[in-house]
Parts: structure tokens; sequence; C-alpha cells
């Protein structure tokens, strides 16, 4: 089977940008929130007594709710694709400008829950087409107590479009303008945009080139460090006031309650990763002697090993990783191989190697016609395939959504991470079973290793810096000199001293810190992995693991963290042992991977 590299955009909304389309859904959305505002203004309790007109308020958040997501994705999807093109900034403009006068309309639909007694409240949760986001109502009527008067409310989200939202806009100006050049090993002059620059760091096999490529990175951001710097500061400062002016005590308090965990539970989390780090040294050690070096770099964490006795580095083509990833994920569910199969043949991923792309992968759903988008750079690696896996799972958890009601595809950005982890992990694992020698399986375990590594390491060392950069923020702007030192510092304790040379500029090179929407974006990835790994143990035994793990998906946005993991795994995660599990299960992995090797050092 041929699958095109490239994504189709046109079931969204044919035309492209321009398009009639696209221009008569701005017009509809815009004319739905300036009706929901007028209906939830004139919405009487007492003439409601069966909640029917209550029923229709709901319906009618959700109806808008999916089509400002549906937009956003378009537009997002059209820019990631052409990333230095400026055409689609004012159509970004425009679905915020929406996004901003739908949250007044849906601020003013959360206080008019606050109205209702708590015994008819409970009734207009029972009716029919209401009962089934009765959790996403409970969380409104919830924070709708954090919120300011309407007037204030509204200025603060329209202020928002040029403050929190702009200096995220703005980092991608920054980016998209970045570009570098090294000299590889055969003496040749290169030149990469910072998306393509990452991927080499990543991937590239020759020790002093991938070397040269990480120095030239730091060059290239530390050219840029008094920009992103600026961004950063003012990103953290708009944060800080909204969150003071809502009443939260301290910064983590908001995303703690937008991923619906409790702060024991992050707590818990990271004290276990902390007390196994020390089980990496021994694997960095001996990485080093493989890949013959005498330290390791931030550039070596995840460098390829391509040299090992008689073993011959392959590289594979799009297709047979859709074929690979299709044939695995049939072993463990149908219907997760028929979704994938899906997505490749309808042209769902953006997957071209090329200048002017985003950096990075990322999935969004498009909720108003039951689709998901998918960006990621394709280049052959081993590590290709578990990538594209990871967003692949992420589609699926979306899409055993759509018979449901919109806000219950509303689930936190924590366990977003675990289906997607689940099925790179999938895909890792078949990877390594696949090696028909020693040489071949210490490859495919270093390569498994990758995600262990930056779940452990370092997005622990991406949380203790924006820990320590936000309490310093409280205090005033924090120059780009300082944002070095607090990210080595950090990279220092999260890596326990295993890298002899680190990345001080990866504050300014890491798009995830300067994302508007979700504060704190990078602990719920650890979250996901090891609550995946859970998962995977768990999947092992269960005689119907398909319809299992779907029904724990289906309730991702319908109840707690806590609450989920105690129903459907039957686990407490305030207390270590769930998280020790599956650090027990990278142990397991790093064991093997010494014994195996020892051979050829």
């Amino acid at each position: 089977m041929t699958y095109s590299l490239n994504w189709d955009l046109d079931p969204i909304y044919p035309g492209g940008i321009e398009s009639p389309e696209f221009a008569d859904k701005l017009l509809l959305l815009a004319q739905q929130i300036t009706d929901l505002k007028n209906n939830v203004a004139e919405y009487e309790k007492q003439t409601d007594h069966d909640f029917t007109a209550f029923a229709k308020l709901v319906n009618d958040n959700q109806v808008i709710f999916s089509g400002l997501r549906t937009a956003a994705l378009f537009v997002n999807a059209l820019s990631a694709a052409d990333y230095t093109n400026p055409a689609y900034r004012p159509y970004q403009t425009k679905v915020s400008e929406l996004g901003v006068a739908y949250q007044a309309s849906l601020n003013a639909f959360a206080k008019l829950l606050t109205t209702f007694s708590d015994a008819a409240f409970k009734q207009a949760l029972a009716e029919e087409t209401v009962a089934p986001v009765a959790f996403y109502l409970n969380e409104l009527r919830t924070q709708a107590d954090r919120l300011l008067d309407d007037q204030t409310e509204e200025l603060l989200n329209t202020l928002a479009l040029d403050g929190l939202k702009a200096w995220s806009e703005h980092y991608d100006t920054i980016s998209a303008g970045l570009t570098m050049t090294y000299t590889d090993e055969n003496g040749k002059q290169q030149s990469l945009s910072a998306g393509q620059a990452l991927n080499r760091i990543d991937d590239y096999p020759n020790n002093d080139t991938r070397a040269e490529i990480m120095h030239q990175y730091e060059k290239m951001w530390g050219s840029a460090e008094n920009l992103a710097a600026d961004t950063l500061n003012h990103l953290a400062g708009a944060r800080l006031t909204e969150q003071k002016a809502h009443g939260y005590n301290d910064f983590l308090e908001e995303p703690l309650e937008l991923n619906r965990m409790s702060r024991a539970t992050l707590d818990t989390m990271w004290q276990v990763v902390d007390d196994n780090k020390d089980m990496f040294k021994p694997y960095f050690e001996r990485k080093a002697q493989l890949l013959g070096l005498e330290k390791i770099g931030w550039q070596d964490q995840s460098a390829p090993i391509t040299k090992l006795g008689d073993y011959e580095p392959t590289t594979n083509t799009y297709d047979e990783a859709a074929a690979f990833i299709i044939k695995n994920f049939g072993k463990y569910s149908p219907k997760m191989a028929a979704f994938a199969q899906h997505a490749f043949e309808n042209q769902w991923i953006e997957a071209e190697n090329r200048q002017g792309k985003t950096p990075g992968a990322w999935m969004e759903s498009v909720p108003d016609i039951h689709e998901s988008r998918i960006i990621t750079t394709f280049t052959g690696s081993v590590n290709d395939s578990a990538t594209i896996a990871h967003e692949v799972g992420h589609g699926f958890h979306t899409s055993v959504l759509t018979d449901l009601p919109v806000w219950r595809d509303s689930y936190a950005m924590n366990v977003a991470e675990t289906a997607s982890t689940f099925a790179e992990m999938l895909i890792a694992d078949a990877n390594v079973q696949t090696a028909k020698s020693d040489a071949e399986k210490v490859v495919l375990l270093d390569a498994k290793m990758t995600n262990p590594i930056a779940m452990f390491l370092n997005i622990h060392a991406r949380f203790l810096f924006e820990k320590s950069f936000y309490e310093e923020r409280e205090n005033g702007f924090v120059p780009a000199s300082r944002l070095n030192e607090l990210m080595d510092n950090a990279q220092k304790e999260a890596f326990g001293g295993i890298l002899d040379e680190r990345h001080p500029h990866f504050w300014a090179s890491k798009l995830h810190f300067y994302i508007d929407d979700v504060p704190f974006y990078n602990f719920p990835y650890t979250f996901g992995y090891l609550f995946s790994q859970g998962i995977y143990a768990w999947a092992q035994t269960q005689d119907n693991f398909e319809a299992a793990y779907i029904s724990l998906l289906r309730d991702t946005a319908n109840m707690t963290t806590e609450e989920l993991a105690k129903k459907h795994l039957g686990v407490d995660l305030t207390e270590p042992d769930f998280w020790q599990a599956g650090a027990d299960l990278v142990k397991k992995d790093i064991d093997e991977f010494l014994r195996l090797s020892e051979q050829f050092v």
C-alpha cells in the first residue's frame, strides 16, 4: 500500500483559507455566539419546568465549542505546514477573537449554573441530553466561583489576544525566522531550519557532526535569547496576573485543576521519578562506550547506535512504517489498527520532511467532522514509527468518543498523553521483538529508551526549571542569562550528573514553554507515560483488553484522574506503588540492554 506524505484538509473546508465555506463558518460562529449570549441572559429558571430550555443552552454551547475547535485546527494546520507564511496570521487572530467572544458567553452560562439551588441543579443534570456531560457542568459551576464580574472577565479575555496569546504567537514568529548552518563529516556546509535541526540532533549518527549541529543550535538560539526571554517573561507575567485575579494561591494550582489531579499525586509521581533516576547512569555509561564517546552531551541522549557487531542499520519507508503500526496495533486492538489504517488511507497525516514546517509533532481533533489531523516529520529513523504511533494513539482516543457529546471529548492533557504513549510503547516493544540478533536487539532497546529518558529526566528538568522560573518571575523580570542558569541547574539536578554537556538554551528552543492555553504543559507527559506503563502491564491480564481499554478512554473526560485510576485499574495514584511499577519496567529494559551489550564493549 502506498500512502501520501501530505495531509488533506479539504474535507474540513474545501478550497483553503480563503474559501467561501470557511468564511461562512466564521460568520455562522459569530452569530451562534451572539445568540447564545442573548439566550443565556433571557433564560428563566422559573418557567423551564422540564429543563428543555436549559438542555438547549447546553447543546448550543457544545455546537459552538465544536465549531471553534474545528476552525482553529484548520487555520493552525495550514500555518504549521507552511510555518513561515504570514498569510494565516489574520485568520488565527479572527478565530481567537471568536474564542474570546464565546468565553464571555460561556462565563455567563457558568454563572447561571451557580444560581440554581443544589436540588434544582441535580434535576437539570438528570435531563436525558444533559446527563452525559454532568461532570463537565459540575466543573463549570465550581469554576464560576473564581470568575470576576462580567465586564472585567470580558476585558481580561480581550486583553489576552494581545497578551498571553499574542506572546505565544510571537514565539512562533521568532522560531520560524531562525536558520543555522553546520559542516558535516564530508566537509560540506548544510543549512537547516530550527525544526529540521532539532530532528538532526536527535538522529544524526556521526558523533562529531552531531556535536557540531548541537553547538550551532545552541548558538542559533543564543542569538535569539533576548527575544525569547522577553516572550517567556511576558507570557508568565500575564499568566500570574490572571491567576492572582482568579484567586489561585500559587502557579501550580491552575495546571493541577486543568489536569483534574491532586498535588499529592503530582508529588508522589515526581518522588518516584527522583528515587529511580540512578538506574539510568549505567545505561548512559554503556551507551557512551558503544558510541565511542568519553562523555555524554545533551545531543547524545537519543543518538542512534549504528555500528555494533555485524549489525547494519536500515531505514524504513513511510509505507513500511505505516504497515508496521497497523499490524502491531492489531495485536492488541483490531479497532486501533482499523483506525490507523483509515488515518493513513485518508491522508490525515502530514509527514513530509521539508523546510518551513513547524518543529515537533502533534495531533488535533476535527470535531465537526469526527476526524483528526496529525503533523510530524518522517526521516526513516527507527524512532519515527513510534512518533507516528504516538500521534495516531491520540487520534484513536478521540475516535472512541465521537458518539458522545463534545464536552465528553474534553479530556485533560495528562490522560490525553496516556493513549498516545501506550500506542508508542506498543510499537517500541514490537521493534525490539523483531530483532534478528543480539546486536540489533541492543540497537532497538536503545531506541526504545528514548521515551523513558525523556519522561524521567528531560521532562523532570523542564518541570524543575519552570518551577524555579515562576518563583523568580513573581518577583520581577528574569533575564536570559539567569534563565540559562536556571535551565542548566535543572538539567544537572534532573539528570543526576549524567550529562557532561547540557543545553542551557533549552528554555528558548522548546515550544512547550510558550504554549498559552495550558500552564506547566510538560509534567502531563511524564504522568501519561507512567500511567500508560500501568495500562500496558494491566493489558497482559485482560481477557478482553480492547473493550476494557476503550471503556477507560471513554471515561477520561468524565471524572478526576484519581477516580479514573481507581475505577478502571483499582489503584491509588497518591501512593508510590503504581508509579514504581512503571519505573520497574524501565529498569527491566535497562538490565536487558546492559546484559546484551556487554559482549560488544
